[in-house]
């Protein structure tokens, strides 16, 4: 006889349903880019300063450069990892595995960076124009909403423990690492703050360690607002 799945306390639906909006959301970004990549819908940028990313064959030929670039962005990674998270914090509401638990704040962590960073270094000279219109707005702004007002407002709580800061920044690491290797085989970067051939390495590892440090703060702040959120409900159950 099959087991019984147990059924979901109001709580852990109310994290499936906010956690599935997330994840489709940030899915249907992640794959809209690669499809507009592939297809070469995105506006060619009227100028590329730096030795920065842009620079592909047209049509057919390029097609591969363009979706390897695009999923080297560390804004669509994020969107991954937080499509990731979600679909299964949706899956699973009531797991307290490690896995889970270090996507989960790495999704938090990571979109947190993209938002921020976006908004206060890239922005500024950033045009949107055709597709982006949708894109950059989507995986800038309305899934790091979704993910950080949603996880605030419903949980789940008590999973953002201190011990899981070091494992959060393996992911960026990981880019960080990816991003300097490829970028020294093709000379070319995602973001000027990347752009060794501009900046030395010296340059892009202390702005990298910044984004880091500030990487590491965002994380224990989650780990703190989870805590106290999670204090605050025992009190009101227990009241």
């Amino acid at each position: 006889m099959p087991t019984s799945v147990p059924a979901l306390t109001s709580t852990e639906a109310g994290v499936a349903r906010m956690s599935w909006l997330t994840a489709i959301v940030a899915w249907f970004g992640v794959v809209l880019v690669g499809v507009l990549s592939a297809t070469g819908s995105f506006a060619a940028p009227e100028q590329i300063e730096g030795h920065l990313f842009g620079h592909h064959p047209s049509g057919t030929a390029g097609v591969f450069s363009r979706v390897f670039d695009t999923y080297s962005y560390f804004t669509v990674w994020s969107n991954i990892v937080v499509a990731i998270a979600f679909t299964l914090l949706a899956r699973r509401p009531s797991s307290r595995s490690v896995v889970q638990r270090v996507l989960l704040l790495d999704a938090l962590l990571m979109i947190t960076i993209t938002t921020v960073v976006y908004w206060l270094v890239l922005a500024p000279t950033d045009t949107w124009q055709g597709w982006s219109l949708l894109t950059s707005p989507l995986q800038h702004a309305v899934v790091g909403l979704l993910a950080v007002v949603g996880w605030i407002a419903v949980g789940p709580r008590g999973l953002l423990t201190i011990d899981l800061l070091p494992k959060a920044l393996v992911v960026p690491l990981i880019w960080i690492a990816l991003t300097l290797i490829r970028g020294a085989v093709i000379d070319a970067y995602p973001y000027p703050f990347t752009d060794v051939a501009t900046l030395g390495y010296p340059g892009v590892l202390v702005r990298l360690a910044v984004i880091l440090v500030v990487g590491l703060l965002i994380a224990a702040g989650y780990s703190a607002l989870d805590r106290r959120l999670s204090h605050r409900n025992r009190s009101s159950i227990q009241n």
